[in-house]
């Protein structure tokens, strides 16, 4: 492998064509929106084809549950009855829609394309970090990045056995047809200030499907129309929709929401349109319902999780929030409702006062955390001011779903550029790789 080297002589000129191509991700913060790149590292991350064949099998079971759990939790939930999850834990949840109760999306499918994060421990074990089952993001950054690179040294990719990841496209093509109600297919976008609109355009480009903004989508008679620039009104059958489902439909959700569609969500619920993904998914992807996926595989497969979580503690439980307390300064601290690397404290970093502080909150509000063993998770090289040095790394995996759980063979690595941070997310300054699954 040592011709993935030789790409360290195009780093500049991959991340100049980069930027030129508005190859970037936005952060809005303390009513500021800031655009900057992605710094891209050339080195790959190498995943060997024995070793993606457990992570594929471990990645559709788990997404297979995870879909399972929502159409049970938006119905019978017997998953609640039956005594797996407490019900505290589904009604608190931020990311619990009522509206969603007895509403069905096409095909039964919910997450349609979900972003499982992972690292990899230093001796060699996988570890799920979060499920990200709403909008995930991040599948054009290492595509666009392999094109460049192909581009710019083809010999190392016509000489390495390489799974070929332009194939995103068409599994994302395959997973919306499979939804689709009859009409067009768009990508619902609140505009270029969102972070990744980059994303939205290139996705829309490359899967040939109507990039618009809701003042290019209007409701009727219990259907969806697009409206062309001639104003021609077309039918519409399935929305990818990379908007935030408060913000989806000012009637049912947010009132206050000028980049949704007003009922939308009343032509979803009629089945006359597919929404990918389907709104209310969050109470899935909950930090504190991620502790109960290896109980729900069990539950509706029958099956022993491929895939471990992080070890983690629920402060909720009495028997956990002890265990959490006495271990404080080993362990790292999620809000179950915080993202992008926000809302992560790490018990060894915090002063006396601040731990103080930390814990009285942890004990009056115990459903709002969880607690994680550090894992000293695998460092990669990166080239840092000339220099190739470890850097800590995480892999965000894509699964789709069309008729049947599809796992990208590629995804997102990202990095963190400090050497002494565990925080890899693009938000907290971090950069990113290809991920490179050989074929053989």
């Amino acid at each position: 492998m040592e011709d993935m080297y030789k790409l360290l002589e195009y780093t500049d000129s991959v991340n100049e064509l980069l930027a030129r191509y508005g190859v970037k991700f936005g952060i809005y913060k303390n009513n500021t929106f800031k655009e900057q790149l992605f710094p891209f590292d050339s080195i790959p991350r190498i995943i060997k084809a024995d070793e993606f064949a457990v992570l594929e099998k471990g990645l559709k079971q788990r997404v297979v549950a995870l879909n399972l759990f929502l159409k049970d939790i938006y119905s019978k939930k017997s998953i609640v009855k039956d005594g797996i999850v407490p019900e505290d834990f589904i009604f608190a949840s931020s990311g619990y829609m009522p509206q969603m109760e007895g509403a069905f999306p096409v095909n039964d499918i919910y997450s349609h394309i979900s972003g499982i994060d992972l690292v990899q421990s230093k001796d060699g074990g996988w570890y799920i970090l979060e499920d990200n089952l709403r909008v995930p993001s991040g599948a054009s950054y290492p595509m666009i990045a392999r094109d460049l690179c192909r581009r710019s040294a083809p010999d190392v990719f016509a000489n390495t056995a390489i799974e070929d990841n332009r194939n995103y496209a068409d599994l994302l093509r395959r997973t919306m047809d499979n939804v689709n109600v009859g009409g067009h297919t768009v990508i619902l976008t609140p505009g270029r200030y969102n972070a990744a609109y980059f994303e939205h355009s290139y996705l829309a480009e490359r899967t040939g499907a109507h990039l618009v903004t809701n003042n290019a989508l209007t409701v009727e008679d219990d259907k969806l129309y697009y409206l062309d620039a001639s104003g021609k009104k077309e039918r519409v059958g399935a929305v990818y929709r990379r908007i935030s489902d408060e913000y989806l439909d000012p009637i049912n959700f947010n009132s206050e929401s000028l980049i949704g569609i007003p009922h939308i969500f009343d032509v979803f619920k009629k089945g006359n349109v597919a929404i990918i993904n389907a709104p209310g998914n969050g109470v899935a992807d909950d930090k504190g319902i991620y502790y109960f996926v290896p109980k729900m595989i069990k539950y509706y497969l029958g099956e022993e999780p491929i895939l471990n979580n992080a070890p983690t503690y629920l402060p909720f439980y009495e028997e956990d929030m002890k265990y959490v307390l006495d271990n404080f300064d080993n362990l790292v601290l999620k809000d179950v409702a915080e993202a992008g690397g926000y809302g992560v404290v790490f018990g060894s970093k915090l002063s006396s006062t601040e731990k103080e502080d930390f814990i009285n909150l942890l004990k009056s509000e115990p459903r709002r955390f969880i607690g994680q063993e550090v894992i000293d998770f695998k460092d990669l090289e990166i080239l840092d001011d000339g220099n190739i040095v470890p850097r800590k790394a995480d892999l965000r995996a894509f699964v789709l779903m069309a008729d049947e759980p599809l796992v990208w063979r590629s995804g997102l690595t990202r990095y963190s550029r400090n050497p002494d941070s565990f925080i890899v997310n693009s938000s907290q300054g971090g950069g990113f790789k290809d991920t490179w699954v050989l074929s053989r």
